[in-house]
């Protein structure tokens, strides 16, 4: 394999395959944390044992030999879990191609609950035991999250691939061939903090992050507006066959509100805004709290975000709409007064935050 020397650490060349174990006991993963190296790419970072391929080896001899050298354990048996395919650095043109090739490493997962032997010393830094929950505070790589999220949810055997700037900075997570969302996470004060994390693993956790709420009304001769709501499909990852904002989605890292908006619109409903169309009457904070954290599909789901509320109010004909069956199963119009009585007594299951549909009602003079 061919390598070149950075100062005193060796790095792989293109293309190098890796291994990488988790032990379990006791519900607890052995977990790594590299401290040794001061140039080592895992500095200060948690990892599982493992390392590089030697010439000649498979993948399974290596994290035998590696896990032998690292912790002293003789693996018993081993779970073949995944691989995940590595890309760093490099620049694409605005066609997407590569114009400077990137470095891309292979590496080969691995769980593993029967070892026998006497614990060792490793020269990479400090290994521990840590309880599974615990491992999500641990200072990790934002892809390892996603891998930890699989894990843990029994996942079948699967091929992540994952892409990083030359910050370190999770720029694309692509799973079984199907891109993941990534979200960029909030301070609290709203402001884009540098970390990005995969959707599955920000709910997971509770980060904040930033939707977008597109409320459709139109005027009525009750209360003074209808307004749309959306029924949302029993595929959704949360609040499954429950009444939604007429649209709404996160923003994608990298992205802008209004932008957001205008393509969520247009992908739930088949609605492409024009210009100038959308009303931002302000922002909504949600939280997980009762009904917004707890789990579906037996999956924690934690809603924390910073919402960008819009009004559109231009003519909808909902027969015309076209609905994306993934998302909406289907749309209502209801008075905005009634509405707003069964969100209180829940007389139809819903999942709207209260006070987010009294901002609308006072944004439109209703209250």
């Amino acid at each position: 394999m061919e390598e070149q020397k950075i100062g005193e650490e060796w790095l792989p060349g293109r293309n190098a395959c890796t291994t990488l174990c988790y032990l379990e006991k006791d519900d607890k993963y052995l977990m790594l944390h590299r401290t040794s190296k001061k140039h080592d790419v895992n500095h200060e970072k948690w990892i599982g044992v493992g390392g590089h391929c030697e010439e000649g080896e498979s993948p399974e001899e290596c994290i035998l030999r590696e896990a032998r050298e690292e912790t002293g354990y003789i693996l018993d048996s081993i779970r073949f879990r995944g691989i995940v395919t590595f890309v760093s650095g490099g620049k694409k043109d605005d066609n997407g191609k590569w114009i400077e090739h990137p470095v891309s490493e292979y590496m080969f997962l691995f769980t593993a609950s029967e070892f026998h032997g006497e614990p060792v010393a490793c020269n990479e830094g400090e290994l521990e035991w840590v309880e599974k929950d615990r491992v999500w505070d641990l200072n990790l790589w934002a892809g390892d999250r996603i891998f930890f999220r699989l894990l843990d949810e029994e996942a079948p055997f699967f091929s992540l691939k994952l892409v990083y700037d030359d910050a370190g900075v999770l720029r694309e997570a692509v799973l079984n061939g199907k891109e993941l969302e990534l979200f960029d996470i909030l301070n609290e004060d709203g402001t884009v903090s540098g970390a990005v994390e995969e959707r599955n693993v920000a709910h997971r956790l509770g980060l904040l992050h930033g939707t977008v709420h597109t409320w459709i009304v139109r005027h009525n001769d009750k209360s003074g507006y209808d307004v749309l709501l959306q029924k949302r499909s029993m595929r959704k990852d949360s609040h499954p066959g429950e009444y939604d904002i007429s649209s709404a989605g996160h923003i994608s890292a990298g992205d802008e509100p209004m932008e957001s908006a205008r393509r969520e619109m247009q992908e739930e409903l088949g609605i492409l805004p024009e210009e100038g169309a959308l009303r931002e009457i302000g922002l909504h904070r949600g939280k997980f709290s009762g009904n917004f954290g707890k789990n579906f599909h037996d999956k924690i789901f934690k809603d924390r975000e910073i919402s960008h509320v819009y009004i559109y109010d231009r003519p909808v004909d909902i027969s015309e709409l076209k609905l994306q069956e993934s998302e909406v199963e289907s749309v209502m119009w209801m008075d905005w007064a009634e509405c707003r009585q069964a969100i209180i007594e829940k007389t139809v299951p819903n999942c709207v935050y209260l006070d987010e549909f009294e901002q609308i009602g006072r944004a439109l003079g209703l209250c």
